[in-house]
């Protein structure tokens, strides 16, 4: 082994330790491990330095360069540290680089050993011996075994307290502030690994972000248990920052109240998200809520409670600059119960600023509730605005939230349109060519149906990268469930990185007719190659696509949907899948009579072949002559059973597929009587990752009877109007339109969204909302007025 090597490695501990020493900004947690791995190399560093003078040739077993490769790793780490890298994730990463490097050094140490002693080295044997146990007694905190049983822990849902504190006090994760830092920390950590569902370390990244979840949960409850007199403190009332009760509660960006003086530090730290649904902030403005501050004044008032004045935050996180009110202590006999969270609380109409036109929401607020703000609210039945805190939810978007400047024509209906999906494709790890289904941005027309306005270009399948579930999934919809910062992608067709020469398509076409004629075999084994090979080819260039249906394949692919080999089956359908990309071929598909086979994929094939045939339905779709052929061949029965029984994926694709064919009038009916609403609401759980799928196809079924029926008795008016607090701009946008045709079209149903508190989310929805989603805010705001003022709707 080349002395170089060796040069290089002591190189690179010189390196370590000069950065470790440079390092005295960083904080404790981080010198903590400098100090143990330069305790390290400071021990190795001289048995190297005797083999460099002595220019002796090293043993090829010596592991010099795994050695360097490690120092260097622990360099980058160190170096890549800032005050939004994630704890947990830094001391899982950092302490297992340590033990590996701790396992190197001794091996090192006994291999050097030998050779000095085979070479009669005039070098002290007591003292390698000496370098080994020192090394051998340096350890680190051994905290990551504590993190890893905590992670398992909240998976199982069987927390050791003892680890959970171990963990939140040697991370300094002991404020809310610090553990929503972290979360926010682990949000972006999770963009950069990657959402494949098959990589290991995103589902490791997941783990970490249920644990951090778990340790909030934790902490919220606690505070939840505090009181003021005895009195417990409505939980809409608290800052979500600092879960104290807010003395000066403002808007920001995402519609959430915050306190003041503790989201202006969290913004001054440079976090442009809202803390609580992780939505990217389109500005940093923060608007008075007098709306909720007239609510605590009032609660304060009834209560005899005296309410600190507001104080700038003099440290944050973990600090609590706030002072707490007169009498607070922290009870335990008085728990805030989320079920006494609901409904409404008035606001006087002097707190309004701003327009004081007949329009303004504000105005309209005031007056519905005039004579109400000066009732005494009894501390038994307190009845708290909905602003702040209702319930948790992940589905807010970040890239969505700021495309919305566009405006909208007044519209009586909000169904949405099909190429609200389209906006270009991917690979995925499957051999398919996805594209985004996002909601795309779109239009109310005068039909009332919301019509693309400029964001599709291409008419392809979509599909959503999968992200792996969240061990919050069986948690209940009241408890926090962390987001990543988005859920959106910018995919892109996979096309050639440079133009095929006309050779190359030649190959190509030669290739295929050849795989073509094998589609025809009655060797089951060579049709099922053949199909996987152009399930391949079509899924990398549209050249490949033409070319593969202009071979004759489409006709043997749809023939083999019927396959009794599901592996055949699956690659068929996703070719086909992939093939419909190109908009000829989705027409030549759909002439193929692909329908009937499609159905008979989706009742009898495997997880990933329903999948792919859920898929192409969608892509079929597009094509509005192919909605009701689609919709009249029985395809929306297992559709709604996929949608309902289905993989993560497999439901997503069924929601995209049913979604679509709900912009039909006559489809609407079969997909309420399939039972879709059911399905739907319960996929308004945020952890399931389709609030704004599912918010968008129940928006649609809303503009018939049935559709608002369905949505009424099957629980779906509690879960829109928290979409409308907590859901992404889209989301809310399609929430308060199904919200508004529930309610002017029925007493009962009005009646149940008031009761859930929708009032003040809708405030706040008129003033911050998209200009859609501000239209649909003020009509129902606008109708619950003169639905007070005696103009009885439809019963």
């Amino acid at each position: 082994m080349e002395i170089s090597l060796l040069k290089a490695l002591l190189n690179s501990i010189s390196q370590f330790s000069l950065l470790s020493s440079g390092n005295n900004s960083k904080t404790e947690l981080l010198q903590r491990y400098y100090q143990t791995i330069d305790d390290i190399l400071s021990l190795l560093r001289p048995v190297l330095d005797v083999i460099v003078d002595s220019e002796i040739a090293l043993d090829e077993q010596l592991k010099v360069e795994e050695l360097d490769v490690i120092i260097n790793e622990a360099m980058e780490i160190v170096e890549s540290w800032h005050q939004w890298t994630s704890k947990v994730y830094f001391v899982l990463r950092i302490e297992s680089l340590i033990s590996k490097l701790q396992i190197s050094a001794l091996e090192t140490c006994r291999l050097l050993s030998s050779i000095f002693q085979s070479l009669n080295i005039d070098y002290n044997a007591s003292a390698i011996e000496e370098c080994n146990k020192k090394i051998q007694h340096i350890s680190s905190d051994n905290l990551s075994d504590v993190i890893r049983q905590a992670m398992e822990d909240a998976e199982k849902a069987t927390p050791n307290s003892a680890c959970l504190a171990k963990t939140a006090a040697s991370l300094s994760l002991t404020s809310n502030q610090e553990l929503l830092m972290e979360a926010v920390a682990l949000d972006k950590l999770k963009s950069d690994v990657g959402h494949d569902e098959n990589n290991g370390e995103a589902k490791f990244v997941d783990q970490m972000i249920g644990l951090v979840a778990y340790m909030h949960d934790c902490h919220v409850k606690e505070k939840q248990l505090q009181s003021i007199n005895g009195v417990p403190i409505p939980c809409d009332f608290c800052c979500p920052l600092s879960l104290d009760l807010m003395t000066d509660p403002v808007i920001v960006a995402s519609g959430q109240t915050y306190e003041r003086a503790y989201i202006r530090g969290w913004l001054d730290l440079g976090l442009t998200v809202c803390p609580k649904t992780r939505q990217t902030l389109g500005h940093v403005n923060l608007i008075p809520n007098y709306t909720v501050k007239a609510l605590i004044a009032n609660w304060c008032e009834t209560n005899e409670i005296k309410r600190p004045n507001p104080v700038k935050p003099s440290t944050f996180p973990g600090g609590d600059p706030v002072p707490r009110p007169s009498g607070y202590s922290p009870q335990t006999n008085y728990p805030r119960s989320p079920e006494s969270t609901r409904g409404l609380q008035e606001v006087p109409s002097h707190h309004h600023s701003g327009s004081d036109g007949a329009g303004s929401p504000l105005h309209l607020m005031n007056g519905f509730e005039s004579n109400m703000a000066r009732l005494s609210i009894p501390s038994s039945d307190v009845k708290e605005a909905s602003v702040s805190s209702r319930k948790e939810f992940s589905e807010a978007s970040t890239a969505g939230d700021q495309a919305q400047g566009h405006s909208r024509s007044v519209s009586a209906s909000s169904a949405v349109s099909s190429n609200d999906f389209l906006n270009g494709g991917e690979e995925d790890s499957n051999g398919v060519s996805r594209v985004s289904s996002d909601f795309a941005q779109y239009s109310s027309d005068h039909s009332g149906e919301v019509k693309h306005l400029d964001g599709a270009t291409s008419s392809a399948p979509q599909r959503e990268p999968e992200f792996p579930p969240k061990l919050s999934e069986a948690r209940s919809r009241s408890h926090t469930i962390w987001r990543r910062p988005s859920e959106r992608f910018v995919p892109r067709i996979v096309s050639s990185s440079s133009i095929d020469t006309r050779a190359d398509l030649l190959g190509v076409e030669t290739q295929v007719k050849k795989l073509v004629e094998e589609l025809q075999s009655p060797l089951v084994e060579t049709k099922r190659e053949a199909t996987g090979e152009l399930r391949s080819l079509a899924r990398h260039t549209m050249e490949n696509r033409i070319i593969i249906a202009n071979c004759g394949a489409i006709s043997h692919l749809v023939e083999l949907l019927h396959s009794t080999d599901l592996k055949t089956q699956e690659n068929a359908v996703t070719a086909l899948l992939n093939l419909s990309i190109n908009d000829n071929n989705k027409t030549a598909i759909a002439n193929a009579d692909v329908i009937e086979p499609l159905i008979h994929v989706l009742q009898t094939g495997n997880a990933e072949a329903r999948e792919n045939s859920a898929a192409t339905l969608f892509s079929l779709s597009v094509m509005e002559e192919n909605k009701l052929k689609i919709g009249r061949s029985g395809a929306i029965i297992p559709l709604v059973e996929l949608l309902g029984s289905g993989t993560p994926r497999g439901k997503k694709d069924a929601a995209t597929a049913l979604f679509n064919l709900s912009i039909s009038h006559e489809n609407k009916a079969r997909i309420v009587q399939a039972g879709a609403v059911r399905h739907l609401v319960e996929l308004m759980e945020p952890a399931a990752g389709m609030v704004d799928k599912a918010v968008a196809v129940l928006a649609n079924l809303a503009t018939i009877q049935e559709g608002r029926n369905a949505i009424g008795h099957e629980g779906g008016i509690p879960v829109l109007v928290e979409v409308v607090e907590l859901g992404s701009a889209r989301g809310k946008e399609n929430a308060a339109a199904a919200l508004l045709h529930l309610c002017m079209n029925s007493n009962k149903f009005c009646s149940m969204v008031l009761q859930e508190g929708a009032v003040p989310p809708l405030v706040v929805l008129s003033q911050s909302g998209t200009p859609r989603a501000k239209e649909k805010a003020q009509q129902l705001l606008r109708y619950f007025r003169n639905q007070r003022h005696g103009n009885p709707g439809r019963s």
